[in-house]
């Protein structure tokens, strides 16, 4: 294995990934796998290079000062003596008017060759302006205008029209123009290379606590669910009240994980029928795409008329009711037994597949964040189908039963009021969820997180089981309240749902297409990765406004429940907890992707999610 070159916290010059710029970066760490190196710019901006790529500073000086020790005096003495002849003297004079005029003609193409390779890395690179612009003294700008490349282009073209004229009337030799062809093919191959793939390294920043937290994590969260099911099956559900815990018989049956089997194998047949179109992702850290089938809406559709047709047969749904907890027990151990699976084939996984945070090398660490990135089946995607479909769809489900079982337990010829709001405000939720499909593809979840078992019980047991716990309250506490105060309610509840869809509508639009007429009135801050981070919009507003109409939703859910406990109010708590983490993960991730340009972004917009607030 060969040895490494550079030391950690050695300042060396580095060369910018697909272009021949070299910049001060200082040595970071070393992979001893994929032998590369971790470099940080001036601008804070992070990337992995080739050793190939670095150079050390005193080598670079050396070059520089060799290149410019050639003295100017021999052509200073040639251009003179030229001047001084006529076209009409001898073949000495003539080759040394030559020799002058290639100089010259050399001097102005290797400028015009300059000029336009800063042009082609301008535009294929779209470097920051706290990168490559900052270096070549250009102003700063916040926001993208497409004109001034044309505008580049335009003051290029006299330079252009004279290297036409001095190439037709050119005294150069045959060799020379060979010469010249390969320098042209040269910069072709740069102009159609890509920037060099950034291979997953370990992961060193462990989040959730580490090794130790997210080992308790894998207890707590089963733990929480039960408590909180356990709770609401009580009279007086306060918090100091714990409830007895039942007999752990009685926790399983075999029927109730069989019905469980089949709504989840259902689910994946709704996935694979070839109805709904077929997207790509974004790009990987190997440059390819996943192709996803985006039919979740008509999934959804295809449930609710089984449903209707169980219902129909007079088949009773509040029978989910009735089991809750035994079905939530049955989805824990699916989830448990899915994610085991997960970890299993992923050891198997080649190295470009891992995922970026799931890569530690430490057993519990990576089966509880999910060490493969997107594990398939062949074609079907194991993550992208749970992340919407059976937990999801399954969610709206679980509030209808408790909806008929409230109607059947207290003898009501139509549901509250109060459990009207809570199906209808989450019904929107998941319709809209499934409507935007295509939106999760830009997701941390989708993009960054590996699928273990954090994910694994969040979408198969965490979201039906707790985001349904104001409908399950209501079954054992109803609530009753005014029109006027259910008009307000809803009010609120479509106050968030406006800022929470306008904004996701707005990121994913400017993400898929940021050159679309309709985005036009947008101003971003370019990035050295080519993306650019809106700072208009309700992007300007705060650096979140999804999360803070996500957050106003949930409250919005919880309300209609009254205020004689604080139970209905775990999902808006947990909510801003785990809303205010991921702020976090998003800010640390940010700050390493986009250097300065991220640090200008949170001048420019100070409030991560209440304005004002925080």
């Amino acid at each position: 294995m060969p040895s490494r070159k550079f030391a950690d916290g050695e300042v060396v010059m580095g060369r910018w990934p697909g272009s021949v710029l070299y910049y001060e970066v200082q040595v970071t760490s070393y992979d001893d796998v994929a032998h590369l190196y971790t470099v940080k710019y001036k601008d804070g901006t992070e990337l992995a290079l080739k050793e190939s790529d670095i150079r050390s500073q005193s080598s670079f000086k050396h070059r520089k000062s060799q290149s410019s020790s050639s003295s100017p005096s021999r052509r200073s003495s040639s251009r003179s003596r030229s001047r001084s002849r006529s076209p009409g003297r001898p073949a000495k004079g003539r080759r040394r008017s030559a020799s002058q005029s290639r100089e010259h003609k050399d001097d102005k193409k290797k400028t015009l060759q300059e000029t336009s390779l800063a042009l082609v890395v301008l535009v294929l690179l779209k470097p920051s302006e706290n990168n490559t612009k900052r270096y070549n003294g250009e102003p700063e700008s916040t926001e993208k205008n497409d004109t001034s490349c044309i505008i580049l282009e335009q003051k290029l073209k006299p330079d252009l029209e004279i290297k036409r004229v001095l190439e037709q009337y050119s005294l150069r030799s045959r060799k020379d123009d060979k010469k010249t062809e390969e320098i042209f093919s040269e910069k072709k191959t740069f102009v159609a290379v890509k920037p060099i793939e950034k291979v997953p390294s370990k992961t060193k920043e462990l989040e959730f606590g580490g090794r130790i937290g997210t080992f308790m994590l894998i207890f707590l969260l089963p733990a929480t669910v039960f408590y909180l099911l356990l709770m609401c099956k009580q009279d007086d559900p306060s918090l100091l009240n714990f409830p007895p815990l039942p007999a752990l018989e009685s926790l399983w049956e075999w029927r109730v994980f069989g019905v469980f089997l089949l709504w989840f194998f259902l689910q994946a047949v709704f996935y694979l029928l070839p109805i709904g179109k077929v997207v790509e992702g974004l790009p990987l850290s190997n440059g390819r795409k996943l192709q996803y089938r985006i039919n979740g809406f008509y999934a959804f559709i295809l449930t609710a008329a089984a449903i209707g047709v169980l219902l129909y047969f007079q088949f009773e749904l509040h029978y989910l009711y009735d089991h809750f907890m035994q079905f939530a027990v049955s989805a824990a151990a699916f989830s448990l037994a899915l994610s085991i699976y997960l970890y299993v084939r992923s050891l198997k996984a080649p190295e470009e597949e891992l995922a970026p945070g799931g890569n530690s090398g430490y057993f519990i660490y990576d089966f509880f964040t999910g060490h493969e990135l997107n594990p398939r089946i062949g074609s079907f995607d194991l993550k992208y189908f749970c992340e919407l479909r059976p937990g999801l769809i399954g969610w709206v489900v679980i509030n209808l039963a408790m909806l008929l079982a409230e109607m059947k337990i207290h003898n009501l010829s139509m549901p509250s009021l109060s459990m009207i709001l809570v199906n209808s405000f989450q019904l929107l939720y998941v319709v809209d969820a499934l409507w935007n499909e295509e939106a999760i593809l830009t997701t941390m979840d989708i993009t960054h997180d590996g699928f273990g078992f954090m994910l694994a019980f969040g979408d198969l047991v965490w979201v039906p089981f707790v985001y349904s716990l104001q409908a399950f309250y209501l079954v054992g506490h109803p609530i009753t309240i005014t029109w006027p105060v259910a008009a307000a309610i809803t009010v609120l509840n479509c106050v968030g749902y406006y800022i929470f869809r306008s904004a996701n509508s707005q990121k994913n639009n400017f993400r898929r297409n940021p050159a679309d007429p309709k985005l036009a009135n947008l101003k971003f801050i370019p990035t050295a990765t080519g993306k650019g981070l809106l700072v208009t919009g309700w992007w300007g507003f705060v650096r979140h406004p999804n999360y803070l109409g996500d957050i106003i939703m949930a409250l919005a859910w919880s309300l209609p429940c009254g205020f004689n406990h604080i139970l209905p109010y775990f999902y808006v708590i947990y909510f801003i907890c785990l809303l205010v983490h991921r702020e976090a993960r998003d800010e640390h991730h940010c700050k390493q992707k986009y250097g300065l340009a991220w640090e200008r972004y949170c001048q420019r917009v100070p409030y991560r999610i209440f304005p004002y607030i925080y």
